[in-house]
């Protein structure tokens, strides 16, 4: 008998339905292990695992952080139908057949399992993992992945319910008050999907001396835990801009749209890794740091079905209600062409138009002489991220 020195000619898995993007809960997971070999060959035993978990990994500084939770664990010996087996339960293949080693598991139930997700410093992951054990020689294993995305309804009350906020922040010019910025902001929920618009109904009120633009952003927040430490990442995804709003003036949205992209949904159920989304709306203020308000997301995976049957792009009538109630003001500023050209503004105060975000253009006032001192110029630098890890740019 020869023994086998070489590496099967083929040692792969096959899924039953191939086009099957995902499983959930609940699923069979299903196919075939494929064995072709180039001479006789002594097979000891054909194993297979359902393999589901969650890992973390990252330094902190010189700790190493790590961990890992599991989720599934399936364990099965395959064997040949119609095929003759040794005294030791061995099977003896030869060159030119194919072998095919059928297998089946159920996931398991809703509750157990956690969607699929592949980030920068972790990842949950399901595979099927098939290896043959040959006598005195090495194991050879085989390994093919599937998708796992749990269910987000986003139809819930608590998902289909508004969000809102308000932020304000006061200013101040060498040590000289400067006015101060506000938002108020509304969104007619919480839950989205693929495709789906956000109705954004919100004020921006500007009483400062500075000329400040209103923004934003979809932002996803990527938490790992491990070893009782914390690391977080956070990238922008999506933006919009409003209009520039100059010193005593203010401008309103009414239901402002940001298509969410294709996003991985919300992780929710596991213990050491997050994915949470926030609509972050935010003014640009020259000479200051940003002011901020987030309003949570979830962006989940059963579309909202609308009770008044419109289309998911469409924002609701409460939506617009909403919108005329936060607003009393104009939202268009007066043109740059009733400025008074004798150097002097009907405020004491002049904007400061020399600071921009690096997408914006550079905005230029043609006013005659000035005659007075003007005001220091402003410079703004993000704040980096803290010790946590927190990386996030906003343009």
């Amino acid at each position: 008998m020869v023994v086998l020195t070489k590496k099967p000619k083929t040692f792969e898995i096959e899924f039953r339905d191939p086009t099957k993007a995902f499983y959930r809960s609940g699923d069979k997971v299903a196919g075939r292990v494929v064995l072709e070999v180039s001479e006789v060959t002594i097979i000891k035993a054909v194993r297979l695992y359902g393999i589901g978990c969650a890992k973390v990994e990252y330094h902190k500084g010189k700790q190493r952080c790590r961990d890992e939770v599991e989720y599934l664990r399936y364990e099965d010996v395959l064997h040949l139908d119609q095929q003759p087996t040794d005294l030791d339960g061995s099977v003896t293949l030869r060159p030119g057949n194919k072998y095919e080693y059928m297998f089946g598991f159920e996931l398991p139930q809703s509750g157990q399992l956690v969607s699929s997700y592949k980030g920068k410093f972790g990842s949950i992951q399901y595979y099927v993992k098939a290896v043959m054990e040959r006598p005195s020689q090495s194991d050879v294993e085989s390994k093919k992945y599937f998708q796992v995305e749990e269910p987000v309804d986003v139809n819930t009350l608590e998902l289909s319910s508004p969000a809102t906020g308000a932020k304000e922040k006061r200013l101040t010019c060498m040590f000289i008050p400067d006015g101060s910025v506000s938002i108020t902001a509304k969104i007619n929920r919480k839950g989205f999907c693929e495709g789906e618009d956000i109705c954004i109904n919100a004020k921006f009120e500007n009483t400062c001396s500075r000329i400040i633009i209103p923004k934003a952003a979809i932002i996803g927040t990527h938490t790992y835990l491990a070893n009782g430490r914390k690391k977080v990442f956070r990238e922008k995804i999506s933006a919009v801009r409003g209009d520039h709003i100059i010193s005593g003036m203010c401008d309103v949205w009414q239901r402002k749209s940001i298509r969410v992209p294709k996003l991985k949904p919300t992780v929710l159920g596991c213990n050491i890794i997050h994915l949470d989304y926030t609509l972050m709306i935010y003014v640009h203020i020259p000479g200051s740091e940003k002011l901020i308000l987030e309003l949570p997301l979830v962006i989940g995976t059963i579309p909202y079905n609308g009770l008044d049957s419109r289309t998911s792009s469409m924002c609701s009538q409460e939506c617009s209600a909403a919108s005329s109630s936060v607003v009393s003001m104009p939202s268009a500023p007066p043109s740059y062409s009733e400025i008074p050209r004798h150097g002097r503004l009907d405020s004491p105060l002049t904007p400061l138009l020399d600071d921009y975000d690096e997408d914006d253009c550079p905005i230029f006032m043609n006013v005659g002489e000035y005659y007075h001192t003007p005001p220091p110029a402003y410079t703004e630098v993000d704040e980096d991220c803290n010790d946590s890890g927190i990386n996030v740019q906003l343009c």
